[in-house]
């Protein structure tokens, strides 16, 4: 089992910065893919960036020249480097962990940007 942990998210204005990060625990043997996801009320789930084991890393095109995705091996977590945030950027942003076959998530954090 894996438990992932989030923290850093809150309230910013357009244009600031966030920065979220991820503590994985418990049986985290290599994984696939450690990456952060968004949903709003109504919508479904979206990507906003991963990266995989090798450090290859994906982005939604929505955040690409904005967003960083980092990770530290060696403690198991993931950070979301969140610059010049828009207020299309308001979801609950969630913590993913893909080791196949199977995904885990963690709770949630809020971020909301007020224009």
């Amino acid at each position: 089992q894996v438990q992932l942990v989030e923290s850093g998210g809150g309230l910013v204005q357009a244009g600031g910065s966030l920065r979220l990060s991820c503590a994985a625990s418990g049986s985290t043997r290599p994984f696939t893919y450690m990456g952060w996801y968004r949903q709003v009320p109504g919508k479904q789930r979206e990507l906003v960036a991963r990266i995989s084991s090798s450090g290859a890393t994906n982005y939604a095109d929505s955040v690409k020249g904005r967003f960083t995705i980092s990770r530290d091996s060696a403690k198991n977590t993931v950070d979301l480097q969140m610059n010049s945030l828009k207020s299309e950027d308001t979801a609950v942003y969630y913590c993913n962990l893909y080791t196949f076959p199977i995904d885990y998530w963690g709770q949630g954090t809020q971020v909301t940007v007020s224009s």
